[in-house]
């Protein structure tokens, strides 16, 4: 016997319906490009994505047509994310820190036909235009055109083209497993892979983000996305703030201490979003300028390892609870996130700070294993150590113009991170698996090593790198950053080390750079390290 229940497809534009519909007034607030900030409501935000999308339907494109975005965190990029879902095409974010290379490839294998372009990107635009086959719309997020419209002729103003949209228009109902976005990862070795999500994989993470143990947005937050919406759907904030009408403040530009500063104490923002480097800034800025950030509860942090002394950081100075997450392009992104149990509840402080530092466990929508070399399954006993594999509700199954054969293993996608899992669930990614030290048969964490360096008030930035070495394959090495103003000696810096990992894992010596290389999501690029410094041991 079936159920007898109504039944609608899980479609992204229910999401921004439910946000027009019951928090119509609930403010959205977002910092121009330009200078000075917009207000508006989910309310106007949702008329708006209706009129985009008519008018992308007026444009006569077919339903599917990807329509990329190169846009920093904004009122116009916001619509666009429902708009364009919505109206039946693919909205296609892409990174602008990509090399122009990079660029034209990923255009031109998702065969966009319309950009969507910030006026700090025509001269970038510009540069590639001739080499973007599909290419027959750009849009630039503005009023007018102004002297973009001498640089790329032919360029139209977002505004002038909501005008073409029809105000009553009614969203289409299709399939929920209908493609509605692509995102591309960040290409380290070889060209970039495209990830391509579904209407009901988005709708499903949202719902994953906003359970009270995982991100947990509600109606009365006030969210700082400052990851931004060019790097997997800004974690896929903007459909889960919407799901529950959360009020946004979108940062815009910038991204540095000081603006962010500002926009937290102004806003009375209580919950943001953002990578550890961006938070590194943001404290060091708040204790420069003699912010209490009052309003702040949480941060969320992904992207890379956290650093423990960051969230004691956020925990002593400012009463900031730090959720610790991870996850990825192919899995929308949320893979885990650190809350505690019930249990937890009875354990020593120190012990519960420490818990906070892996990262945590997966929401429903998410199954993680590790297995050996082989394939096998291992145990979950928060000791072995192996490659992590996911599979779940909204993981990829294969990747854009590829096939499940190719991108699957067993129907489990490997991440390429060596971990371990304890009974409960909880994840400590050890290193990726191409970085981990080997050395005399054992391996150590440059995860951990790092963890622990960037502790250290001489240092503004570290890595780990396993350099060659005669005896033992492979010996640490930490790649240091010194504090503006610093002179460390490296015998000083290593000391940080002692009595906190067995003395074997040690690095052996630290080499100072003025900058770590990172690539467009700003990890640090360990194979440059590794081709810089890789035989300081040699010598």
């Amino acid at each position: 016997m079936l159920g007898q229940m109504m039944t609608a497809p899980l479609l992204i534009s229910s999401l921004i319906d439910h946000a027009a519909r019951y928090h119509r007034d609930t403010d959205v607030i977002s910092v121009n490009t330009g200078g000075g900030e917009e207000h508006t409501t989910w309310g106007q935000v949702g008329r708006n994505s209706r009129q985009l999308a008519s008018a992308l339907t007026h444009l006569g494109l077919a339903p599917q047509t990807r329509c990329a975005t190169i846009a920093w965190n904004n009122r116009r990029h916001l619509e666009i994310y429902f708009g364009v879902s919505g109206g039946g095409f693919v909205c296609h974010t892409i990174n602008p820190r990509l090399f122009p290379e990079q660029l034209v490839y990923i255009i031109n294998h998702a065969e966009d036909e319309v950009l969507f372009i910030d006026s700090t990107f025509v001269p970038l635009v510009a540069a590639i235009r001739d080499k973007l086959s599909s290419l027959k719309h750009i849009v630039l997020l503005e009023a007018e055109v102004g002297e973009a419209a001498r640089i790329l002729p032919g360029i139209i103003a977002y505004d002038d083209l909501l005008t073409q949209g029809d105000a009553g228009y009614l969203w289409p109902q299709f399939d929920e497993f209908t493609a509605s976005s692509l995102c591309y990862t960040s290409g380290t070795t070889g060209n970039p892979k495209g990830v391509l999500f579904s209407h009901r994989s988005t709708v499903l993470h949202s719902f994953a983000c906003n359970l009270a143990d995982s991100i947990g947005f509600s109606a009365m937050d006030v969210v700082l996305p400052v990851v931004p919406m060019f790097h997997v759907n800004a974690w896929g904030s903007p459909y889960a703030c919407a799901m529950v009408g959360a009020r946004v403040v979108l940062p815009g530009p910038g991204l540095d201490g000081p603006s962010l500063v500002g926009l937290i104490d102004h806003h009375k923002i209580n919950v943001a979003l953002g990578v550890p480097t961006i938070w590194l800034g943001l404290l060091g800025e708040a204790e420069k300028a003699g912010s209490t950030l009052e309003s702040l509860q949480k941060t969320v942090v992904g992207g890379s390892a956290c650093p423990p002394s960051m969230i004691a950081a956020f925990r002593e100075r400012y009463g900031v609870e730090t959720i610790h997450a991870w996850g990825m392009t192919e899995m929308s992104p949320i893979g885990s996130v650190n809350q505690p149990l019930a249990k937890h509840m009875d354990l020593e402080l120190d012990a519960l700070h420490r818990l906070r530092e892996n990262q945590g466990r997966p929401p429903w929508g998410v199954e993680l294993a590790i297995v050996d070399d082989a394939g096998n399954p291992l145990p979950h006993d928060g000791e072995t150590q192996g490659e992590l594999v996911v599979r779940g509700q909204f993981i990829l199954d294969a990747y854009f113009r590829s096939t499940r054969e190719e991108t699957l293993q067993e129907g489990w996608f490997n991440t390429g991170d060596v971990a371990t899992l304890d009974p409960d669930g909880y994840l400590s990614i050890r290193d990726r698996s191409k970085d981990i030290i080997k050395s005399g048969g054992e391996w150590i964490s440059s995860v951990e090593l790092e963890n622990i360096a960037i502790a250290h008030p001489q240092l503004a930035d570290a890595a780990v790198i396993g350099a060659r070495h005669e005896k033992w394959d492979e010996r640490p090495v930490l790649v240091a950053v010194k504090s503006e103003g610093q002179e460390p000696e490296v015998a000083e810096i290593l000391s940080i080390y002692e009595g906190k990992i067995a003395k074997w894992q040690i690095p052996d010596t630290v080499v100072f750079t003025d900058v770590l290389p990172r690539n467009a999501t700003g990890k640090v690029l360990k194979r440059d390290l590794r081709d810089t410094f890789g035989n300081v041991l040699m010598q």
